[in-house]
């Protein structure tokens, strides 16, 4: 166990599996089965977004910038990875979490933004507030509504979000000219799987939070060990993360079943035991409303 901790080869391992399955499918395999190649690179898309969460979080280096170099190739493509970092460890903040304005993740909207807007828009939220709705429109909300909100930053002069996508160029060009110069996969194919790459990740981030007076309540565990829950990297174990970010990806499942009880006891009980239950409960049906249940802009 200790040369395990050590080397952390499971993230060393599906490191070399994404990049390699990428190039797989965006070459031999696209030249024989572009929809196979495509199915392929969204998997490939949704690992290497899971891969730069576990890096962010201290994996496998403990350098950040050893780190950040392994998943600097963008071909999960949207979000620049520092812009991610970033939010993603803002959102670590657990007495914020789900708040409209200080959880950079959360998707409660503010109840007196939801009354301003208009019928079409809040029929689009509410569409995107059930499973199916957030894997078909999700990634384009989700990604408007980010850059909106990074623009708005960049225009009031926040310089660190503006070197973020400076930076998040070259990274991004990278899987763009391995396609042009080695590549059998045209670019729509690529962007497609990018788009539907990035709602398979919907599908984790879908219900991992609920509005809760008590903030340890307010993360899910999803007990799945299938092909989705590792394509995660166990990040279905939402609170055993959160309680303890350090923990690598493939030590979270022991862990929790060492400790199932005290998990379970501390987040009250926000449990699932695998996606097809929560498939069978969500694909048409909110979890919960838009406007943020037990928020008002009056507690700003």
């Amino acid at each position: 166990m200790s040369e395990l901790k050590r080397f952390e080869w499971p993230t060393w391992g599906l490191l070399i599996l994404c990049y390699g399955s990428f190039g797989f499918a965006t070459t031999w395999l696209a030249g024989g089965s572009l929809p196979l190649a495509i199915v392929v690179t969204i998997l490939s898309v949704a690992l290497h977004s899971s891969l730069s969460h576990e890096v962010l979080h201290g994996h496998p280096f403990r350098n950040k910038h050893l780190n950040a170099a392994l998943v600097f190739p963008a071909i999960s493509f949207f979000i620049p990875y520092m812009r991610f970092r970033d939010t993603h460890l803002a959102h670590h903040e657990d007495s914020r979490l789900t708040d409209p304005y200080d959880d950079p993740e959360s998707c409660y909207l503010d109840p007196a933004v939801w009354a301003t807007l208009s019928a079409p828009m809040r029929g689009l939220f509410r569409i995107n507030n059930t499973l199916a709705g957030r894997l078909l429109l999700g990634p384009l909300v989700g990604q408007i509504a980010f850059m909106l909100g990074d623009f708005k930053l960049i225009r009031d002069g926040d310089k660190r979000v503006l070197i973020s996508w400076l930076w998040h160029i070259p990274a991004a060009a990278m899987p763009i000219l391995w396609l042009i110069y080695f590549g059998a996969m045209p670019l729509w194919a690529f962007f497609v799987a990018v788009y539907f790459g990035t709602a398979v990740l919907k599908i984790r981030t879908f219900l991992e939070h609920q509005a809760h007076h008590v903030q340890d309540a307010r993360t899910v565990i999803i007990a799945d060990r299938g092909l989705l829950a590792l394509l995660f990297l166990n990040n279905n174990f939402h609170s055993v993360h959160h309680l303890h970010p350090g923990v690598p990806w493939y030590a979270l499942p022991a862990l929790f079943r060492a400790h199932k009880e005290r998990f379970l006891e501390i987040n009250e009980g926000y449990y699932y035991s695998s996606y097809v239950q929560v498939f069978r409960s969500y694909f048409f049906k909110a979890k919960e409303p838009v406007p943020h249940p037990l928020w008002s802009s009056q507690e700003r």
